[in-house]
């Protein structure tokens, strides 16, 4: 059974009987087919019909939002943004997406030498929950303006939003087939890399889930692309504007209520300016207003589900247990389901294993460092390199960082955040590969080398 469960509140909102293998099999032979003529469509007519998409989900982003809302439980104003959000990204590759995939010509000694961007065909995209319309539809764009056509296996609790999205590219004006949900168990999903007519998968979502995808496409020699987890350093110098970075600091932590590969998880700060930093981040953590998601004025909702919050619950707890000292918050808020308090852990030790980890949820960890190559050797000191923020305004710092740090995106003076005109992803494991920008959309194409004498 697939069904969607309100975190805040525990209720089931809807539940969804699985596909059949029947059923997959005719999705599958639809996406097969309909890329044949598909592929063919101008790229003027797949624009006009990302434009469409993009005129929906802005005039109705408020019903999206409160799908959203309801089945994560993300704050009802943060799901208004990510539907505009996706709009922004429709409207983008519109816009750009033919130049983006023009013949580029390269001089060589033959009469002429061009590299051709065609599209691969049906790409499946397994998607997670947390974000759960923009992680879609920064795949879902850039691959059908490429001519590509997808499918998609969305996080089992959010199959709503995913059928919404399906409906939305429909009314779009998209061929039947061009892009389908499909409503099946994890465990389902190697029978459908291992299918000839899937042509590559992206994923974005745990490392386990990476590795497990990343292993059943290279058996078959298929294209992947992995945007996994993240435990982003958000390093604020002496010469930073404090009284831009420490807000942003706390945004950064506590977006989507902290569940987020990019939300900046290590607060690393320059011994000369930590004792009041340290005293105002965790001030304004406090303050910060927890509840329900549906309220205009929350700031802060809950996890997406009991075992999230019983994790996060854990990982706080052994960081405890370790040394690590707990200076506000470190549990359940009494009464509002699945919603844990906004927490700062300082002098986590380096040994614990919890410094090593990914804390999805509002636990920021504080950490106290000499100069600029401390703070560098600090945050390169993960199993991750997703992003970084930096705040400083000392130039020289500047590029120590942008050439130090170990990330797929630094951020000066500046929130991370994904931007369909720049490439999103990250290195180690992180992932590989990248989404958004002119890179994104060439993930999935053939880069055909044409020579002619």
């Amino acid at each position: 059974m697939v069904a969607s469960i309100n975190p805040y509140n525990g209720v089931t909102i809807r539940s969804f009987e699985p596909y059949s293998d029947k059923e997959i099999e005719r999705r599958l032979e639809l996406s097969w087919r309909t890329f044949q003529r598909y592929r063919a469509m101008p790229f003027s007519e797949r624009a006009a019909r990302l434009m469409r998409a993009a005129e929906i989900l802005e005039g109705e982003k408020r019903k999206f939002a409160m799908l959203m809302t309801a089945e994560m439980g993300k704050t009802i104003t943060s799901a208004e943004a990510e539907a505009a959000k996706c709009a922004w990204a429709c409207r983008h590759y519109a816009e750009t997406g033919e130049r983006a995939l023009a013949d580029e010509p390269i001089r060589t000694d033959g009469a002429r030498t061009f590299v051709r961007f065609q599209p691969l065909g049906p790409v499946l995209a397994i998607m997670p929950w947390n974000f759960p319309f923009w992680q879609v539809f920064r795949f879902a764009a850039p691959a059908l303006m490429a001519g590509n056509t997808g499918l998609l296996k969305h996080a089992s609790n959010v199959p709503q939003c995913a059928l919404a999205i399906e409906e939305i590219l429909l009314r779009a004006g998209f061929p039947e087939g061009a892009f389908q949900t499909l409503l099946i168990e994890a465990e389902r999903v190697e029978a459908l890399i291992k299918d000839c007519r899937i042509t590559a998968v992206t994923l974005t979502g745990s490392e386990p889930a990476g590795r497990a995808v990343a292993s059943q496409a290279g058996r078959q020699i298929k294209k992947t692309v992995l945007e996994l987890g993240g435990s982003d350093p958000f390093i604020i110098m002496p010469s930073a504007d404090l009284a831009e970075a420490l807000p942003t600091a706390v945004r950064a932590r506590i977006v989507n209520t902290g569940q987020s590969c990019i939300a900046a998880k290590r607060i690393i700060i320059a011994e000369s300016i930590y004792d009041a930093c340290e005293r105002e981040f965790v001030a304004r953590m406090k303050a910060l207003k927890v509840g329900d998601p549906a309220n205009e004025t929350t700031e802060v909702g809950p996890l997406a589900s009991e075992k999230l919050v019983s994790d996060l619950e854990s990982q706080v707890q052994r960081a405890a247990a370790a040394g690590a000292k707990i200076l506000t918050g470190g549990h359940r808020v009494n009464g509002q389901n699945c919603t844990y308090e906004p927490t700062v852990l300082t002098n986590v030790p380096r040994d614990s294993d919890v410094y090593r980890e990914e804390l999805f949820g509002p636990v920021a960890m504080l950490f106290r460092v000499r100069d600029a190559a401390e703070a560098i050797e600090l945050a390169n000191d993960s199993p991750f390199g997703l992003g970084a923020s930096v705040w400083t305004r000392d130039k020289v710092e500047q590029e120590q960082f942008i050439n130090g740090i170990e990330t797929g995106q630094v951020f000066l003076n500046a929130m991370v955040a994904s931007d369909p005109r720049v490439p999103f992803g990250g290195v180690k494991r992180s992932g590989y590969g990248r989404e958004l920008g002119v890179v994104g959309i060439r993930e999935f194409v053939n880069m055909k080398t044409v020579w002619c004498r």
